[in-house]
């Protein structure tokens, strides 16, 4: 049960296991309404030492990191397993569909992990570019849109649509963006941003 305390890590336990750990029972206690739970909270949620979730992450921001790749992992794995798409434009909507739905599913969850995103840390974390990667992934080979500007569509396209979804999400986050119009506002940014690398064919 999400309420229920681990037992403490067996001796010896390291590295992703013990990571593992610590990235679930930081998602019980958001999931319990603890968004504000210190490190010394997460450390007996975990059942491990205090320093453990410093060892392992450095801090909660890192932490927060941690559970937003999870939840574009989980993304990227919905987009896979969906049925195949030949064109670049439609597999972009696919993706920014299943996203959404992705962070729809636990709302309040995925808005703490979101409203932590922008604090400052001591080293970058990795958010971008592991959103920039779905963005790689739903473009494929550009299949559809202009020849001429394919190449620069694959190159620049990725990150741009990672900040956009991003900045839509920033909204969302906020309650400025109701649930219902995440992924419509989101499609509609991305139609904007493919505009200049189709031939007028934009999926709304």
């Amino acid at each position: 049960m999400a309420n229920s305390k681990l037992k403490p890590a067996p001796a010896g336990v390291r590295g992703e296991p013990l990571r593992q750990r610590v990235i679930d029972a930081a998602e019980r206690l958001l999931r319990d309404g603890k968004a504000d739970f210190s490190m010394r909270d997460l450390a007996t949620e975990a059942g491990v030492s205090f320093a453990t979730p410093f060892n392992q992450f450095g801090s909660k921001a890192a932490i927060m990191q941690t559970l937003s790749a999870r939840r574009i992992d989980m993304m990227e794995s919905r987009f896979v397993a969906a049925p195949p798409l030949t064109d670049a434009t439609e597999r972009v909507m696919l993706a920014i569909d299943t996203a959404a739905a992705v962070m729809l599913e636990e709302p309040e969850v995925n808005r703490a992990v979101m409203g932590w995103l922008g604090a400052a840390t001591s080293s970058p974390g990795q958010v971008w570019a592991h959103s920039t990667a779905l963005w790689t992934l739903a473009l494929g080979a550009g299949e559809g849109l202009l020849a001429a500007r394919r190449d620069q569509a694959l190159q620049c396209l990725p990150g741009q649509l990672a900040f956009a979804f991003r900045g839509v999400l920033s909204f969302w986050t906020a309650g400025e963006l109701p649930d219902e119009a995440l992924a419509p506002k989101a499609r509609e940014l991305a139609s904007t941003l493919l505009l200049g690398f189709t031939e007028g064919k934009v999926i709304r």
